[in-house]
């Protein structure tokens, strides 16, 4: 199911600081821009560095994350590492408190073109992540606003490329094309301050962090103001799962949210509702009522201009998309050595899959006659967003039962 989104936005409880003097940045001066590729996997931007001269790995593109993390300690202590020190973050369900350890000295190569030495990062004490489980690919740490403050980034979606520009090298003038939308900085991350309609006959402004490290198209904090009103129609679930465990809450629809003049309608919103008692500061938040994710940034090509802090945005050939929802009723993780094996994690009551009698632990083998570690994740989930009235048969592995299933797609929300 779509709900098994993940969060990479972490919170600092201790800053992690460095000395910008020792960092070293190596770019073409001619044009003063690096083109980089990525991979653009179940809505998460994923881009391949080289870590420390040695390691090719991938990395989360996370604009809504304050510093660049690696989540595999193994890495650095291969690399023999000298620790800073250790420090506490909260994960993503915003509760959990994490440890992760500052190591200095770090280089980074993107491309060809494109390095930074000297770079300090934090390394998770565990691999909380489970990355490959909800999206199937392998992933290994976040490429955060340390890094990006330094650059002007444009964003092709559609093209799957990522610009790094020298800032004294752009003119507002390139983007003439772009609107430039009111945003807010803190920490290095930009913020959208906009008129949302949760309820159709119902308004009110919302203040939304962008966030390129949430395959999600919006989530509220319902919790951060008492005039966001639920919609009607909702389903109670788990919502995703970052950093530091699940996120419970539950899904629904946004009847309208205007970006400047643009209005998107009928957008897919969770809703997470942790309890206040249970939330940290809000100034570690930046008083936010929750998070833009790539499910609507990716309707936009996008500039981001850290140093003037700017934001410009221009709709793509995905801007009118609908936004689609899992009609099955079921939550599947990715398992095992080459991550081939399709676990059903959650199933939601009242569901085609509910109906069915298909349970939590169940194993999905073949998807209407395509085995189904010949699909991979992304395409499994895509399938089970298709038309209300598509039949999908299964078989799937209970214990040692091999059972044949079969269920319709209905719109859930």
């Amino acid at each position: 199911m779509r709900l098994k989104l993940l969060l990479f936005t972490c919170v600092l409880l201790c800053a992690l600081r460095t000395n910008a003097q020792q960092e070293l940045i190596s770019i073409p001066r001619g044009s003063g821009k690096v083109e980089i590729p990525f991979e653009y996997v179940n809505n998460f931007i994923v881009v391949r560095i080289v870590f420390n001269k040695i390691f090719p790995l991938k990395f989360i593109f996370d604009t809504g994350a304050e510093n660049t993390i690696l989540t595999r300690k193994e890495i650095t202590d291969l690399l023999m590492v000298d620790y800073q020190r250790e420090i506490s973050i909260f994960g993503s369900d915003l509760t959990t408190e994490l440890k992760a350890y500052v190591a200095p000295g770090i280089s980074l190569e993107f491309g060809e073109h494109l390095q930074i030495s000297s770079q300090a990062i934090l390394v998770m004490k565990e691999d909380y992540f489970r990355f490959e489980e909800y999206a199937g690919i392998e992933v290994h740490g976040i490429l955060g606003a340390d890094i990006l403050r330094r650059f002007v980034i444009h964003i092709d979606y559609r093209r799957q490329k990522i610009i790094f520009q020298d800032p004294s090298k752009f003119s507002p003038a390139s983007v003439r094309n772009y609107r430039n939308i009111p945003v807010e900085f803190s920490r290095h991350k930009p913020y959208f301050n906009l008129p949302a309609s949760i309820r159709a006959d119902q308004s009110s402004e919302v203040k939304l962090l962008m966030d390129t490290g949430a395959s999600l198209a919006l989530l509220l904090y319902t919790h951060s103001d008492s005039l966001l009103q639920l919609p009607p129609e909702l389903i109670r679930t788990t919502i995703g799962h970052g950093i530091g465990g699940t996120i419970d809450g539950y899904v629904g629809r946004t009847a309208k949210i205007k970006i400047d003049e643009m209005e998107l309608n009928n957008v897919v919103t969770n809703f997470h509702d942790v309890a206040e008692q249970y939330v940290i500061d809000s100034t570690f938040l930046n008083n936010r009522n929750g998070i833009m994710g790539n499910v609507i940034l990716q309707r936009f090509n996008i500039v981001i201009d850290y140093v003037r802090e700017d934001v410009y945005l221009k709709p793509n050939k995905n801007f009118s998309q609908t936004f689609k929802f899992d009609r099955s009723g079921m939550s599947i993780i990715a398992t095992g050595d080459n991550l081939n094996k399709f676990v059903v994690l959650n199933i939601v009551k009242d569901s085609p899959a509910f109906e069915a009698d298909i349970r939590k632990g169940d194993e999905i083998k073949v998807l209407n006659g395509v085995p189904a570690n010949l699909r991979g994740l992304e395409n499994i989930l895509r399938f089970l967003q298709k038309k209300p009235g598509k039949k999908v048969r299964l078989l799937i592995k209970r214990g040692e039962e091999k059972i044949r299933k079969e269920l319709r797609l209905r719109d859930l929300i």
